[in-house]
């Protein structure tokens, strides 16, 4: 398997840290859309959404637990946006799973 975020995680690529848990990592994104954007993954490698199904809905839980967390060591007391993308027309450019945590601005309320 060839997967950026699997590389990231076995520690072959290097990546900005910003949390890590035993089933949760979280890095700052190369091309930030914000002030803040990280990105948040499940450790365990799930294409997209598509592939959450109930025997491993307990990774994905374990990410939606670890955004508040994150977003609050950011700072991002006002707000922030969580975004996943899932496949082409989702504009989904990694196959692995992750959250992007956008923040420390105000946001545009359109999606463009």
């Amino acid at each position: 398997m060839d997967c950026l975020f699997c590389s990231i995680l076995e520690g072959k690529i290097p990546s900005a840290k910003v949390y890590e848990d035993p089933f949760v990592y979280a890095f700052r994104d190369i091309n930030p859309q914000a002030p803040v954007h990280v990105l948040v993954i499940p450790k365990t490698h799930l294409a997209s959404l598509d592939e959450v199904t109930a025997e491993n809905a307990e990774a994905v839980s374990h990410v939606l637990a670890a955004i508040p967390r994150i977003a609050a060591a950011e700072g991002l007391e006002k707000g922030y946006r969580v975004i996943t993308n899932v496949g082409e027309h989702g504009c989904q450019s990694v196959r692995h799973l992750h959250f992007h945590i956008l923040g420390g601005k105000q946001l545009s309320e359109t999606m463009d």
